[in-house]
């Protein structure tokens, strides 16, 4: 049985890439790029599609950059695509990249962004195929930080820093694994307003910044049948709940919305 393993980072792999030429002018760019969207997204999810015009040198017309999560989508996508006239009746050229672009490189090895993650997640395991809930949401601003470190014409100058350990799990499949991050901001504060802005902002961040960190850990399992299952990864970087009690004291709770989190005002300190 064939199995594709994908992990929720930037897909970098030459396997995953898909060039696609001779695309006469017939379209305006923006026109390609939803048409090939629709073609190339029915073979699975895309990281990126990027529709460029030819070299002044070449004839008039464009060429493509199609970003897969998947090996196994992106030769099928190949496969099946090239020769064919998907734009204008014209036979499109669809070949796999065979090497690395600089394009892709920038990215090697990064985590995806939390709205990739969620893109993701959702894509292959559906709306209620995983739950996150936030184990800790603290601010660690210490006494010395949290005063003015210095006069600035508009106000005064602050520094505020939240710590976050989410849960992340996938109870179909009975996996569970954690997230931390730590967020920092330094600013210029001209009111009460401007702090509440600044604290709701970070504590946004660091709930994002934790899940993604979970999602680091995790494994999509596809299987030629079309079933998909979840495992976990051990990586140098994952943490043990023990380590991260020293930065962060569990204080446990959980929201069923996140959304609520956004509202409401927390009233977190260092104990």
């Amino acid at each position: 049985m064939e199995v594709d393993i994908l992990e929720f980072k930037v897909p970098m792999d030459n396997n995953k890439t898909v060039f696609v030429w001779d695309i006469p002018p017939v379209l305006t760019q923006d026109q390609i790029y939803e048409q090939l969207y629709h073609v190339f997204s029915s073979f699975g999810p895309l990281y990126l599609l990027k529709v460029c015009p030819n070299a002044p040198l070449h004839p008039p017309g464009f060429y493509a950059i199609i970003k897969f999560y998947s090996a196994a989508h992106a030769a099928n996508a190949q496969s099946l695509a090239h020769g064919r006239p998907l734009l204008h009746n014209s036979a499109l050229k669809v070949k796999l990249s065979s090497k690395q672009t600089p394009h892709f490189l920038s990215g090697k090895n990064a985590p995806l962004s939390h709205a990739r993650c969620l893109e993701l997640a959702n894509h292959y395991l559906g709306f209620n195929g995983w739950t996150s809930d936030i184990i800790t949401l603290k601010e660690l601003t210490s006494e010395e930080e949290g005063e003015d470190e210095e006069e600035d014409v508009g106000g005064a100058r602050q520094k505020i820093r939240f710590g976050c350990i989410m849960k992340l799990s996938f109870p179909r499949y009975g996996v569970t694994t954690r997230g931390v991050a730590v967020v920092e901001e330094t600013f210029t504060c001209t009111g009460p307003d401007v702090l509440l802005q600044r604290r709701c902002k970070l504590q946004r961040s660091v709930r994002e910044k934790a899940l993604v960190q979970a999602f680091s850990s995790v494994l999509l399992i596809l299987l030629g049948n079309g079933k998909v299952m979840v495992e976990l990864k051990q990586t140098s970087d994952q943490f043990e709940a023990d380590e991260t009690e020293d930065v962060l004291e569990v204080n446990e709770f959980s929201l069923s919305d996140e959304e609520e989190a956004d509202d409401e005002d927390w009233d977190l300190t260092v104990s």
